[in-house]
């Protein structure tokens, strides 16, 4: 009996639904502009952060990608919000988590280096431009961790707010 119950077990577990994880940070200058940065690997801009990996919390992710991208050691700060991603062939359904960066300061943007594997610009750009800079569903989403600054997180879905049902 208890063969059968480990394989059911091992059966039901092997079919939950799996989904990828990304975290990314909002940091601002002190004017209130928001950094983003351009990959030198697609021809879009985005906030810094990156895929979670194995066994890694979206927070040390986030810390993780601040330090390997922009060279500075820092927190990821506060939850600002959660957003769910549909799939989107050949990626699965994703949780994409964006931190509070806070306000760098003028000796961190000094002091910033970009990995150049990875990032070839960064700008820092007003909050109302965003949906100029970056792509639809990632201009929503920071827009929207922008406005939960200081009010507690929020849950997305395809980076808006989702609908009462």
């Amino acid at each position: 009996m208890a063969e059968s119950q480990t394989e059911l077990d091992l059966s039901y577990i092997a079919s939950v639904t799996r989904v990828r994880a990304a975290a990314g940070v909002v940091l601002r200058d002190q004017t209130g502009r928001v950094l983003v940065v351009h990959p030198t690997y697609k021809d879009v801009w985005e906030i810094p952060g990156g895929v979670v990996e194995p066994d890694e919390s979206p927070a040390d992710a986030c810390t993780r990608e601040i330090r390997e991208e922009l060279g500075l050691s820092m927190p990821a700060g506060t939850l600002l919000c959660v957003d769910w991603v549909p799939a989107s062939p050949p990626w699965d359904g994703g949780l994409m988590f964006v931190f509070d960066g806070g306000v760098l300061t003028t000796d961190q943007i000094a002091t910033m280096r970009l990995c150049p594997d990875e990032l070839n610009r960064f700008e820092f750009v007003e909050p109302e431009r965003l949906g100029e800079v970056l792509i639809p569903r990632l201009a929503r989403r920071v827009t929207a961790a922008i406005a939960a600054i200081g009010h507690g997180g929020i849950y997305l879905e395809d980076g808006a707010a989702p609908s009462i049902r």
